[in-house]
């Protein structure tokens, strides 16, 4: 069953510096045919021939994302983002690479995942999000109880949930709501499950710039 919500507020830029003409030309252009629809749908109607869908919150310039659609032709991959020189970076890497198993959401991340159907997803990524690192900012965090509730509304039994920040906190904070949300398992045994990229990881050019206060750690979630 979806959640109801009240109007939702996004924290944090929407957009930037100014488009390069060309960059926006290419997004007005494509955009359109990029772009999921802003009710409820089943995604497997976007691209039929998907062995898979998976789910990146938050996708940033597009990279990861971009990437991840190139090494999987086969899965539709679903992209929010509500910064819109994101979306344009997105649209740019997606033309000139040729990819065409990726929708986008330009708009905030819980308006899509309140639109999807349960159990439609096997895998979700939430890479380095806003830290929101001062104590009085926590609250707008996007790892809360209730966006964690969804989340496992939309995954598959045995999906994977992959949470990535180099903010010592934040990954404190994301751990302990993961672990009170009964429908997730954390199989970490060792440092290196948390501390060392897994192998299928795509490093950004934001990961690179090393804005936090510690290394990256992954969190792995498993659906159960």
């Amino acid at each position: 069953m979806q959640r109801a919500h009240g109007p939702l507020r996004s924290y944090g830029r929407i957009k930037s510096r100014l488009i390069k003409p060309r960059q926006a030309a290419m997004m007005g252009a494509h955009l359109p045919q990029l772009r999921l629809p802003r009710e409820p749908f089943d995604p497997l109607t976007q691209m039929q021939e998907a062995s898979e869908v998976w789910l990146e919150i938050g996708f940033g310039a597009g990279e990861h994302m971009a990437g991840q659609a190139l090494a999987h032709p086969d899965v539709l991959i679903l992209g929010a983002e509500p910064f819109r020189n994101g979306v344009a970076s997105a649209v740019r890497h997606l033309i000139a690479g040729g990819q065409t198993n990726v929708r986008l959401h330009d708009s905030d991340a819980r308006d899509l995942v309140a639109n999807l159907p349960n159990a439609c997803v096997s895998r979700v990524f939430i890479l380095f999000p806003d830290p929101w690192p001062k104590a009085r900012h926590n609250k707008r965090r996007i790892m809360t109880p209730e966006l964690i509730a969804d989340l496992a509304r939309i995954l598959k039994v045995g999906g994977r949930l992959r949470f990535a920040t180099d903010w010592a906190d934040y990954a404190d904070w994301t751990l302990e709501r993961m672990l009170a949300q009964p429908l997730f398992d954390w199989p970490a045994e060792r440092a290196a499950d948390w501390c060392e990229p897994p192998a299928d990881h795509l490093t950004t050019r934001y990961e690179e710039k090393k804005l936090g206060d510690c290394a990256p750690v992954f969190l792995d979630f498993i659906r159960i």
